[in-house]
């Protein structure tokens, strides 16, 4: 009886190893995740976050099991960042407008016309003011993982040609969910509307909404020209965005695997830049191609409206932290004396 008992138990010992072998236990073990964000299918954004989910489940040798959903499917980007930090969503990409009110530091990259190009914006973000930052949102249920980028934000409008400073006035705007970004575009004379993304294209559509601010690249991935006539080429601010997780699926990683997400964040937001430089070289032309009418605003027309916006950055340089601000702006400066 002895004798048969102990076959048993090996013969359970060898399945045991077979299933670990297969696969079997370690699938039982595997973290799946939600990763949202706001883009669709084609936008550089999307293949570089399915890229991600690819290298995360390849160098946690598939502990982690990365579902990336497009498009806003799980809402738009104060819902998803919400759901973030509560922990039912392990993931989101994204800008941190809808929780500025809440990280006052991170206001300061709605400033108008910061960033010259992205030189300088490397030198923040990639260096210890980035870094510092990432670090405000331990406090909010949120893990930075990796900066991306939104790029260079631009105009566009169904009413008229943008040529002059002047021709902003009275325009109904959608702008993003904070404070900074709505009196820059009332100090220049527009009727600011915040929104959710996820709304934009049915209220310009409809024609609650003249126009909306966004890169070029993100105009033409969600197909801003079927709704829109003319761009305006601004470079008004630019948009970083991030990877972030939930403090309770960071937490939930071991150590290994949390140092295998970073080094898939950061390698994705590398093919990022590359997918972006790609396509904001011809995406102006694509854009005119599909009917849009595309103007570069005069840098005389440029510097009344920097003129215009200067009492917001003085107004919110307390309120984000002078130092932050200084910093930032010595920051900026040393790249602009290399050259």
């Amino acid at each position: 009886m002895k004798s048969r008992m102990m076959k048993l138990a090996g013969v359970l010992a060898v399945a045991m190893l077979a299933s670990v072998a297969t696969g079997g236990i370690a699938s039982a073990q595997q973290i799946k995740a939600k990763l949202g964000h706001a883009m669709p299918q084609e936008h550089p954004q999307a293949v570089a976050l399915t890229r991600f989910a690819e290298l995360a489940n390849t160098y946690t040798e598939g502990r982690v099991k990365m579902n990336v959903y497009h498009g806003g499917m799980l809402g738009g980007d104060d819902k998803m960042l919400q759901s973030t930090q509560s922990g039912t969503q392990e993931m989101f990409y994204g800008s941190l407008a809808p929780i500025a009110g809440k990280i006052k530091e991170v206001q300061v990259f709605d400033f108008p016309f910061l960033f010259n190009n992205m030189k300088e914006v490397d030198a923040v973000f990639l260096g210890p003011i980035g870094t510092t930052l990432m670090q405000k949102l331990e406090p909010h249920n949120l893990h930075g993982v990796a900066w991306g980028e939104t790029g260079f934000r631009q105009l566009s409008n169904n009413k008229h040609e943008v040529k002059t400073a002047d021709d902003i006035k009275g325009l109904k705007v959608r702008v993003m969910q904070n404070q900074v970004a709505l009196d820059s575009w009332k100090a220049i004379g527009a009727n600011a509307l915040p929104m959710s993304y996820a709304e934009v294209f049915t209220a310009l559509e409809t024609g609650a909404l003249d126009g909306q601010e966004n890169p070029y690249i993100h105009m033409y991935a969600n197909k801003i020209y079927e709704v829109q006539k003319y761009g305006t080429t601004t470079n008004h601010v630019y948009t970083p965005c991030i990877l972030v997780t939930s403090k309770k699926f960071w937490e939930a990683l071991t150590p290994a695997d949390q140092d295998a997400i970073v080094k898939a964040g950061k390698e994705s937001m590398v093919y990022l830049r590359q997918l972006m430089d790609e396509g904001n070289a011809k995406v102006v032309a694509e854009l005119e191609e599909q009917g849009m009418t595309v103007t570069t605003l005069p840098d005389a027309e440029l510097a009344k409206l920097r003129t215009a916006t200067l009492p917001v950055i003085e107004k919110y340089k307390p309120v984000v932290g002078a130092q932050l601000v200084d910093d930032i702006m010595g920051t900026i400066q040393k790249v602009r004396d290399q050259k």
